[in-house]
């Protein structure tokens, strides 16, 4: 058979995951000749050899890749013979095009934790062990290709035994750009609370005696900072609690092995493979009653806990001695986590009582991902470690697009052709740090793809943070986009979507078209537009922002909605101090201070007031999730009926028969689970109600849920199974979150197809302040 040559273009996750050697192994099992290096857009192959071998050499590479490697483009055509013998890795090149998608920070791989309890290995109890499929990535990345002097590892030069393993094609190392041993590498440091360095032979040992003293020990990991106590000890735990400043928050567990977490908590098939993934995220799982292991304290109120497995072999040499701790991230209450050690010193003095640190640089902070399972599916709660910068896979390319997200739970997105590439969880932007942690972020995803967008997109409302960082930069073009819209589209994107559908976006606070205060919406539309076919009915926010921390507010507004002036008598207005509730309803009265919002968050933060379960919070959203968490499912009860009214053509839903109910029923004595378990059902059956009104105008659609109030599991299974019942397409976020943490990607593909409306010019990032986009298709 005649030989031919072939040029391959590999494009994705392709470089730092032992792609390059697998290539090779692949080319000498199938006698092929050639080359592969890796440049900044992925990896070139040229292969030469018969047809027959070749193509077996494709299957190879398509269905037998590394684990950590991901293929997005594979492409090839014929060029002439060289007629070369062998097959060689050649040194990275660079390029005018830069493409390459570099691998999240993965855990600590079987090998690698064999060899680290292997006496006899060299790498023996090394804290820092890993090979071509473990270890960290995106977090000491500085630049591409992805090679060791473009990652933080470029401070440790190799010592001769790790650079045979680094040169060998055969070996688990080759390239492996963290490689490294305690002759060359990086070391553990222990240091005091004033970040004084301790004289120790054995940093990890002193840890262990801190944390079995209580004592919160402050953890430098892949990403940043955790702060740990033993999560057995209420008293540090409580300690813990009263120095990070967070009474209520639930706290985040590690736990030893996956025996362990089924002590203390139900392990389903789903949560289990979520645990012991590559990617090691945090699992919200639901408590087992009789547990003892676990201090109660770790997440009060709460029939959930959030848990993980060991995701390093620092981790896994802590749990000699512990079954489990709390892994909470190190910083402050609304800040960012601390990753390098000045700033934690300095941000987590007075938490921390000892420092547990290494000397490798971590170039990009990472906190860790949260995921819950709901319809036996996961569902991503918080997109970061493990998972970041994983592209999402868009349905066209477009122009690239740099969109800032929203307040809470802030993330960033930027695209490059037909990827988007959303950033590591920033937080909420409530002071500076975070701002300039957003700031960083967009440096780095930028310095990584090497791309200057042609736009940024921000949302509508004026007063957001990240709305004034966007109006910063003053070079580019802006686009401001409706954070209902985007929530849309970030579902539809999610989906491998783009047609026209009929979302329902519930959530706590999103600024309207209309200047009002949105939240409980029906949207009709794509990423080209949308029009508002219906609504929660608006309620008034006494006080504005003073709603949100104190849900007393929310249940007064909406028992005068329901009742007017003729209040009926319950418990919470009885506690409520005369001269505030007169206060209130004189506002409300005379419309001072009380702006409208038809928000689904806040109707819940009412119900759960009245329910008497939380009239003040210490963190966004606890009372929706403590009234989610009171649900009495063992009772068979009826929905809480809500009307449904016209008004000039949209569908607005009105709670007023749903509060008269749940008053009487708490006025007979029904207690929280019953009230919460109506309300919910209530609300489920008020949903398919507007759906099916709008089928009936509108024909049939797929209906895209999306807002926070979608974490909901038992809200959403229970819509989802109403809905598919009544023969309607149920699209559901699975690889971004239903929060404002997934909200930059509907925001990119938006001004992406805006941008394809306008066809703006290539030249336009470089003519500052040419345009202003301060609008699009809605209704």
């Amino acid at each position: 058979m005649l030989n031919k040559r072939h040029v391959i273009r590999v494009e994705g996750i392709v470089q730092g995951v032992g792609f390059r050697p697998f290539i090779y192994r692949q080319a000498q099992l199938f006698a092929l000749n050639g080359w592969v290096y890796n440049d900044t857009q992925g990896v070139l192959i040229e292969v030469e050899g018969p047809e027959s071998q070749f193509a077996l050499f494709l299957t190879a590479i398509r269905t037998k890749l590394p684990p950590l490697a991901h293929i997005s483009c594979l492409s090839t055509h014929e060029i002439p013979l060289t007629s070369v013998p062998g097959f060689a890795i050649r040194d990275s090149r660079h390029s005018v095009q830069q493409s390459t998608q570099i691998s999240p920070d993965a855990y600590v791989c079987p090998d690698c934790l064999s060899e680290l309890f292997a006496p006899e290995d060299r790498r023996f109890r090394y804290p820092f062990i890993n090979c071509t499929n473990c270890g960290p990535r995106y977090s000491i990345v500085c630049g591409v290709p992805y090679d060791r002097p473009l990652t933080t590892m470029v401070d440790f030069p190799l010592c001769q035994a790790c650079q045979q393993e680094y040169d060998d094609p055969t070996s688990r190392r080759f390239h492996a750009q963290p490689n490294a041993c305690t002759d060359c590498g990086p070391a553990l440091g222990l240091f005091d609370q004033d970040g004084v360095q301790i004289p120790t032979d054995d940093p990890l040992a002193e840890s262990l005696v801190c944390l079995q003293q209580g004592e919160v020990l402050a953890i430098k990991g892949l990403g940043g900072f955790h702060l740990a106590v033993d999560a057995q000890n209420c008293a540090a735990v409580a300690r813990l609690r009263q120095r990070k400043f967070r009474d209520e928050k639930p706290f985040a567990l590690m736990a030893k092995d996956i025996q362990t977490v089924g002590q203390f908590a139900h392990l389903g098939a789903v949560e289990k493979r979520l645990l012991e993934s590559v990617e090691r995220p945090i699992v919200l799982l639901e408590k087992k009653l009789e547990q003892t292991l676990i201090c109660e304290l770790t997440a009060p109120n709460n029939r959930y806990l959030g848990v993980m497995l060991p995701y390093t072999p620092l981790h896994y040499l802590l749990f000699e001695a512990f079954p489990a701790l709390i892994m909470t991230s190190g910083n402050q209450s609304d800040e960012p986590i601390a990753y390098g050690e000045a700033e934690a010193f300095a941000r987590l003095n007075g938490i921390a009582d000892v420092y547990l640190s290494h000397n490798r640089r971590i170039q990009i902070r990472t906190d860790d991902s949260i995921v819950r399972v709901m319809n036996e599916e996961p569902l991503m709660l918080r997109r970061s470690r493990g998972y970041v910068p994983r592209a999402v896979k868009l349905n066209r390319a477009q122009p690239s697009v740099l969109a800032l997200g929203a307040d809470l739970k802030n993330t960033i997105c930027l695209t490059a052709d037909d990827r988007a590439t959303l950033s590591h969880h920033i937080g909420d932007l409530k002071n500076q740090a975070v701002l300039d942690s957003l700031k960083q972020a967009v440096e780095h995803l930028q310095q990584l793809h090497h791309i200057q967008p042609q736009l940024v997109a921000h949302d509508l409302h004026p007063d957001y943070f990240s709305t004034s960082v966007a109006m910063q930069m003053t070079h580019l073009p802006k686009l401001a986009v409706q954070h209902h819209h985007a929530h849309l589209v970030s579902c539809l994107t999610d989906n491998g979507r783009d047609e026209p559908v009929l979302g329902v976006i519930f959530d706590g606070v999103g600024y309207g078209s209309d200047g009002h205060i949105w939240g409980g919406e029906f949207l009709l539309g794509d990423a080209a537009g949308f029009e508002r076919v219906g609504h929660l009915a608006e309620l008034a926010m006494p006080g504005g922002d003073a709603a949100t921390r104190e849900p007393w507010r929310m249940a007064l507004s909406l028992l005068v909605a329901a009742y007017g002036e003729n209040l009926p008598a319950l418990a919470v207005l009885e506690d409520i101090p005369p001269v505030n509730r007169r206060l209130l309803l004189q506002m409300m009265h005379k419309e001072i201070n009380t702006p409208l919002t038809s928000s689904c968050g806040r109707l819940f933060d009412a119900v759960a007031s009245l329910a008497g379960l939380r009239q003040t919070v210490s963190y966004e959203g606890q009372a929706a999730l403590e009234l989610e968490m009171r649900i009495d499912k063992t009772q068979q009860l009826t929905p809480y009926r809500f009307e449904l009214l016209d008004n000039d053509g949209k569908i607005i839903v009105n709670p007023r028969p749903m509060v008269h109910e749940l008053v009487a029923d708490l006025q007979q004595g029904r207690d929280a689970g019953a009230v919460s378990l109506r309300f919910h059902l209530g609300l489920a059956e008020a949903i398919l109600q507007v759906c099916q009104r709008i089928r009936a105008r509108q024909g049939a659609l797929p209906i895209a849920l999306s807002g926070g109030v979608f974490q909901n599991v038992f809200l959403t299974e229970r819509v989802t199974a109403l809905l598919r019942a009544a023969n309607f397409e149920v699209l559901l976020h699975r690889q971004t979150p239903p929060n404002d943490g997934g909200l930059a990607l509907g925001q990119v593909v938006i001004a992406g197809r805006y941008l394809d409306s306008l066809k703006l010019p290539d030249c336009l990032p470089g003519v500052a302040g040419a345009y202003q986009l301060d609008g699009y298709q809605h209704r």
